[in-house]
């Protein structure tokens, strides 16, 4: 498997289709044209950062829509994993499946040896190129916050 650049910055998004906690498939590509992506990638549902990191995104979901962004939650848990971790979180993002951690491979942020992807926020312009990456330097790490992504989105 070829590993993702240092950097996806200037580079055209990865594409993927995912399984989502709101039923259907998801394809990054579907938003080209339409809405700017905000990817969050985080370790694991239940999991004591990630309980704090995604209701955090998904609260300012409002916001992002004004600034026309969707956000997306990736890791390596099941669908049924996330619809239960939702329900319990009050999470309206939708969470995608990515099992295999295949797309987190894509994105340079797999961590293959502990079976989870690190923690991570990639914004996606709407023409599909990578505008902005943060990986953060351990799993337990969480310095990105809506805020300061919203503010890079006010920059596209």
């Amino acid at each position: 498997m070829t590993t993702a650049p240092a950097t996806l910055v200037g580079q055209p998004a990865p594409d993927f289709t995912l399984p989502a906690s709101t039923g259907q498939n998801i394809t990054l590509s579907s938003y080209r044209g339409h809405q700017h992506v905000v990817l969050v990638f985080y370790p694991l549902d239940f999991s004591p950062v990630c309980s704090m990191q995604l209701p955090e995104y998904s609260g300012r979901q409002d916001d992002f829509a004004d600034a026309g962004a969707v956000v997306l939650g990736v890791n390596r848990d099941s669908v049924h994993a996330h619809k239960a971790w939702a329900a319990e979180y009050g999470i309206e993002v939708p969470l995608l499946a990515d099992m295999k951690l295949d797309v987190a491979r894509q994105y340079g942020v797999a961590i293959d040896e502990r079976g989870i992807s690190g923690r991570a926020i990639f914004v996606i312009d709407r023409s599909g190129v990578v505008r902005y990456q943060h990986v953060e330097e351990t799993t337990g790490a969480y310095t990105v916050r809506p805020e300061a992504v919203l503010a890079k989105l006010r920059e596209l």
